[in-house]
């Protein structure tokens, strides 16, 4: 447990070092990453995250799907875990400080085909470690239950420095489809 924390630690210090003009061009980088990954297509619920504690920006990605006329969701907090509210132009601060659109739409993870999900770190194996709250993975448990879930398609976020070459994860971790940095995207 202390060695989680302590390396939760480490790679948060790590992700909130990097300057603005760096954290400007990897999130430019972001979008072109995951476009070459990710295929939208019209109808599609997509569900992002505003940036929090150093987390790499996902403005340009919010751009991009915003001009595509998608459906753009926010998770929002639900007791110990999260659904998901459409975007409009109202927001509150949850308990962390994180904005949440109010007044709107809210689904389950269920309904959202693409979940873009903030991390701490990660590994190879598209395994990764949160800010220690287990709202995702108790959000998203269904797909350790049964497997034949297709939807929602789990791409994390991050900066290539939040790499680690192997974590351990517990049983009620949920490993993501893809992680997708600024220069490489793990797939398998």
């Amino acid at each position: 447990m202390l060695i989680m924390q302590a390396l939760r630690l480490t790679l948060r210090q790590k992700r909130r070092a990097i300057n603005h003009s760096n954290r400007e061009r990897f999130a430019k980088r972001l979008l072109f990453q995951t476009q070459k990954l990710v295929t939208f297509k019209h109808g599609q619920k997509i569900a992002i995250y505003l940036p929090n504690d150093g987390e790499i920006d996902t403005k340009y990605i919010n751009n991009f799907l915003k001009r595509q006329g998608f459906s753009i969701y926010l998770p929002i907090l639900d007791n110990k875990s999260l659904k998901f509210a459409k975007i409009n132009k109202h927001f509150k601060k949850n308990r962390f400080g994180i904005k949440e659109p109010v007044s709107t739409q809210i689904l389950s993870a269920k309904q959202m085909n693409i979940i873009f999900i903030p991390l701490v770190g990660f590994d190879k194996n598209k395994n990764r470690i949160g800010m220690g709250g287990g709202f995702y993975d108790r959000t998203l448990s269904f797909k350790k239950h049964q497997q034949n879930y297709k939807n929602p398609k789990l791409c994390g976020l991050a900066f290539d420095c939040q790499k680690v070459n192997k974590l351990n994860t517990k049983p009620w971790d949920i490993p993501l489809n893809a992680i997708i940095t600024p220069t490489t995207i793990y797939t398998k």
